[in-house]
């Protein structure tokens, strides 16, 4: 499978999808003018992903924004690590957060509230 990867921009997050190492990473700002067309290729790799997933699925998120699209658009990538998860394979997503930013604490909490996959809250340092 080839892995996917996305240089970000001022309104997209880099992102990067490896299927050899079951490593998935999504990082900056998530505010695209179309959510769905900008995370439907990553949502489709996740299907074909799922067919054979690697034993261990590190998931890295660290976005310092998303708007409501993007929001959705995110539970879609984690209901497809979700039913991987379901599948008794090894799936972690770490959410990761600065120190003072209680809304992306409170986001990744309202997701590890919706889905039924280990979430790893980590603070980070400004």
């Amino acid at each position: 499978m080839d892995p996917i990867k996305i240089k970000g921009t001022r309104k997209t997050p880099d992102v990067s999808f490896d299927a050899g190492n079951g490593k998935i990473e999504i990082e900056g700002r998530s505010i695209p003018e179309n959510s769905i067309e900008f995370y439907k290729p990553l949502v489709d790799w996740l299907d074909e992903y799922a067919k054979d997933p690697n034993a261990n699925t590190s998931v890295d998120i660290k976005l310092e924004y998303f708007n409501t699209s993007s929001s959705k658009c995110i539970l879609d990538v984690f209901k497809k690590l979700e039913s991987i998860f379901k599948n008794d394979q090894s799936v972690i997503i770490n959410w990761y957060y600065e120190e003072d930013d209680e809304d992306m604490l409170e986001a990744g909490e309202d997701y590890q509230s919706i889905l039924k996959i280990p979430f790893k809250m980590i603070e980070m340092e400004e």
